[in-house]
């Protein structure tokens, strides 16, 4: 998918299909007589009379047998996101015209938003957000090309003259692209391999390969990809964009790059899906990202655990006992509860080395989570009050939201082992989230402020939502840049 986006001060009317009007709530066009289409004034406001815009919030009128003008209502206080689903929503009515060029006149946005310079931004957001496609292995380009042309007299018009949005858009892309990559491209040493791509954007990027961590003592991390030819990692992304002193925000994630589930095997049904089992890494990438790209005023960790969980001779196997980076010890009773313990020594090592002032960890965790909350919200676990409304507020705002599920002492005893500290998986059944973050809260030694994200139902679509396609959604990465833009620059 491309879509090239582009301001013109004239154009030639003959090469345009489309002419699309944003309209206020009483569907009247202003200024209609100055612009190039006013031949077309009389037409329009008839049909406007005769017709009523279409659950979609368009109304199209065909001025002859090859232009239309297309009407997108908008009304008054209308929030960013709203916007964005607009745009979204547009997108469904381009992607039926293959090599379309459409012209928007963005006159009427002033008066309706007469605040909001950045209108045309997230209307073109919504529309980005909603085509993407991933086609990269198909050996016939399917790809689609749309030709978004703005007619623009107003001097003080802005578009794209805000770093945000497009980084926004390059994050998340980047998130959705990791997530739809197959294991056999994507497996941990390719990984590990692109993530030092990004020091070009001006992260500091580390990676500690199998004998590294072994010599850190992650014993908890390496166990899970011990059955594997590929190579297990941490790696760290660092992003200065504030005073040295100041602490940094740390957000860590699941990077299960394929989940076999180990000795304890999956079924072969839908198994092929475990490719996304690394989308909590791929947020955390895709964020850290976006923060360099708009040299965001914040000091920010990234930490993701890339593994690849496979059957082998030298596989851990149900029962094993191994000694975190904590110094606590776990017996693995289920090898397919492999995300808890990545995480474990990854949110230790974050907290004792960055000492941050909050840590968000995210991961593909359960999928009980997905029969308690579906596909409409993350679960959200954390040890702090403040951090999980704000968490909640910006997730409202993104339209990527979560909810928050109970933690309590009352769990541990799920988890306790009677020949280790704690057991990997809770054996009597039922809060299987719950269970999975209380296990994740022991690893959390200093009484940081911390959140689980559970995005297991969140990080792919079989059906796309109102601001993705099918496949991999991004989810996380516009909620936390939220976070940070709302509270912590």
């Amino acid at each position: 998918m491309s879509i090239k986006i582009t301001i013109r001060n004239s154009l030639n009317l003959k090469s345009v299909k489309n002419h699309v009007f944003f309209t206020n709530k009483d569907f009247q066009i202003s200024q209609i007589s100055k612009l190039p289409i006013s031949e077309f004034s009389s037409f329009i406001n008839k049909s406007l009379k005769s017709n009523k815009l279409d659950n979609q919030n368009f109304l199209s009128l065909d001025i002859n047998a090859s232009q239309k003008v297309i009407l997108i209502k908008i009304k008054d206080g209308q929030r960013q996101l709203d916007i964005e689903k607009i745009g979204a929503k547009f997108y469904n009515y381009l992607k039926s015209n293959l090599y379309v060029k459409t012209n928007f006149y963005e006159q009427n946005i002033r008066s309706t938003f007469p605040n909001n310079k950045f209108f045309f931004d997230q209307f073109a957001q919504g529309l980005q957000l909603k085509s993407y496609e991933f086609n990269k292995y198909k050996s016939k380009s399917t790809e689609k090309k749309f030709y978004l042309e703005v007619l623009n007299k107003n001097k003080n018009f802005q578009f794209n003259k805000n770093k945000k949005y497009k980084s926004l858009i390059e994050g998340t892309n980047l998130t959705k692209d990791l997530v739809s990559e197959p294991g056999n491209i994507l497996h941990p040493d390719e990984y590990a391999k692109r993530l030092l791509q990004l020091r070009k954007l001006g992260l500091k990027v580390n990676v500690f390969d199998k004998k590294k961590l072994k010599k850190l003592g992650m014993n908890a991390l390496l166990g899970v990809g011990q059955g594997s030819i590929r190579g297990s990692y941490l790696v760290t992304l660092e992003w200065k964009g504030a005073k040295a002193k100041k602490k940094p925000l740390a957000f860590v994630g699941k990077g299960v790059c394929f989940d076999t589930g180990g000795i304890s095997l999956k079924p072969a049904k839908f198994m092929e899906d475990m490719t996304y089992d690394m989308a909590g890494s791929a947020v955390v990438v895709g964020l850290m990202k976006n923060l360099a790209l708009r040299k965001a005023k914040i000091n920010a960790i990234g930490v993701v655990g890339l593994v690849e969980n496979m059957p082998g001779g030298n596989a851990q196997r149900p029962g094993d006992i191994v000694k975190s980076y904590s110094g606590k010890t776990i017996e693995v009773l289920n090898t397919d509860a492999e995300g808890r313990l990545v995480l474990a020594d990854a949110l230790t090592y974050t907290e004792i080395k960055y000492k941050p002032e909050f840590i968000v960890d995210l991961a593909t965790l359960t999928g009980a989570i997905i029969v308690s909350l579906g596909s409409e919200f993350a679960g959200l676990f954390s040890n702090n009050d403040k951090l999980s409304k704000q968490l909640f507020d910006a997730g409202q705002k993104v339209g990527e939201r979560v909810w928050r599920m109970p933690l309590d002492r009352n769990y541990d005893k799920l988890i306790n082992s009677k020949n280790a500290d704690m057991q990997n998986i809770n054996y009597v059944g039922g809060a299987g989230s719950t269970t999975a973050a209380q296990f994740l809260q022991r690893f959390i030694l200093n009484k940081t402020p911390w959140a689980h994200l559970d995005i297991a139902g969140m990080a792919f679509s079989k059906y796309g939502g109102a601001l993705n396609s099918e496949g991999a959604t991004g989810f996380g990465v516009r909620l936390l840049n939220q976070l940070i833009e709302d509270y912590y620059e």
